[in-house]
C-alpha cells in the first residue's frame, strides 16, 4: 500500500525584476504591491529620453532601498516565486 503524504502548503510571492543596461543579471526587488510599482515604472521606461527621471523606492526584501535613473532601465518584469 502506498504511503500517503499530507499536502504541502506552498506560498507564492511576486517579485519585480529590473533589467539594467550593461548588467548581466536583473535586480530582484520585493514590494508590498509589486504590480503597482510595475505599473508606475512602465510608462517611465516607455517614454525614455536622454534625460532620465530618478526613481526611488523602498522595498521589503534583501534590498531595502533603491534609486535608479529611468534611462538606465532596459526592461522590467513580474515573476511569481514559490516558497515554503
Amino acid at each position: 500500500m502506498a504511503q500517503q503524504f499530507p499536502p504541502q502548503q506552498y506560498k507564492t510571492r511576486l517579485a519585480l525584476l529590473v533589467f539594467l543596461k550593461g548588467a548581466s543579471a536583473p535586480m530582484v526587488l520585493y514590494f508590498e504591491d509589486p504590480k503597482a510599482v510595475f505599473d508606475e515604472i512602465l510608462p517611465l521606461i516607455r517614454t525614455q529620453s536622454s534625460v532620465g527621471k530618478l526613481i526611488e523606492k523602498e522595498a521589503t526584501g534583501p534590498i531595502k532601498k533603491v534609486a535608479i535613473m529611468s534611462n538606465q532601465i532596459a526592461s522590467i518584469a513580474l515573476q511569481e516565486e514559490v516558497c515554503q
